[in-house]
């Protein structure tokens, strides 16, 4: 009797033997779990303008490095509204998380270190505040052009996420590959089915295509085919000719 071929042989020979599958675009909403086949880009800057980190109020640095400084408030910018002027001299801007940095402006004074003067449109600073202070410069994140998912990526939650960040509505990805499961075996009957004096429930071939689909294939059942060779044969082309790239047989004796 010849040895028996190892596990580690036996991998090897599969994998030599496999096929580079095509590829397909996707939308990626339907990504997750997918294998990126080329490289992502960034296709804008994120974020695309310096913006606030706190709430609070917009100043330039150089006005308040002496606490206490009371400054004009010339308005409000507020994520996706932005402040639209220049800010001067003693002036600040009402600003809010996400919030574009007005023009003239290069900090941000938190909300909890200032008092407004009521009715004044004033408000005094008690802390000082460097330039950046709680600024989110532009390209924080990335820039347009940079590349930041490699092909052979498989897209988890967190890279899915970037993909979309990145602005891509569709992505891709390599083809999923079909594996064709197929038990054997006069003793099997499919689960809830009636079982015989001499026979067990399928079950294995349900765990391997559990395993195929968590891995990134799609299971697909064949059923199950009694000890008779011409049947497990036609069942055999069946699942070879029915756009299938893999076929996996459960059950059999030693001989």
């Amino acid at each position: 009797m010849p040895p028996l071929l190892p596990v580690a042989d036996a991998r090897e020979q599969m994998l030599r033997a496999a096929i580079a599958l095509g590829t397909e675009q996707v939308p990626i909403l339907d990504a997750h779990g997918r294998v990126l086949a080329t490289d992502l880009t960034a296709a804008r800057t994120q974020p695309p303008f310096a913006n606030s980190a706190m709430d609070g109020y917009a100043v330039r640095a150089q006005d308040v490095t002496n606490p206490p400084v009371t400054l004009s408030v010339s308005g409000i910018s507020a994520a996706g509204r932005r402040f639209e002027g220049t800010v001067g001299a003693g002036e600040a801007v009402r600003i809010f998380t996400g919030a574009p940095l007005p023009e003239g402006t290069d900090a941000i004074v938190i909300q909890e270190d200032v008092e407004t003067i009521v009715d004044s449109g004033n408000v005094t600073v008690l802390e000082a505040s460097e330039p950046g202070q709680y600024v989110r410069p532009r390209g924080l994140d990335f820039h347009e052009g940079e590349t930041l998912l490699n092909a052979g990526m498989a897209l988890n939650a967190p890279r899915t996420a970037l993909a979309a960040a990145l602005g891509h509505a569709t992505v891709e990805v390599k083809r999923r590959p079909t594996v064709a499961l197929l038990s054997t075996g006069d003793e099997l009957v499919a689960p809830g089915e009636p079982c015989g004096p001499d026979q067990i429930v399928s079950s294995n071939v349900y765990g391997v295509g559990a395993m195929v689909n968590q891995a990134g294939g799609q299971a697909r059942q064949l059923g199950i085919a009694p000890d008779d060779p011409k049947i497990i044969a036609a069942r055999l082309e069946a699942g070879l000719t029915d756009g299938c790239d893999v076929l996996v047989t459960t059950g059999g004796a030693s001989v």
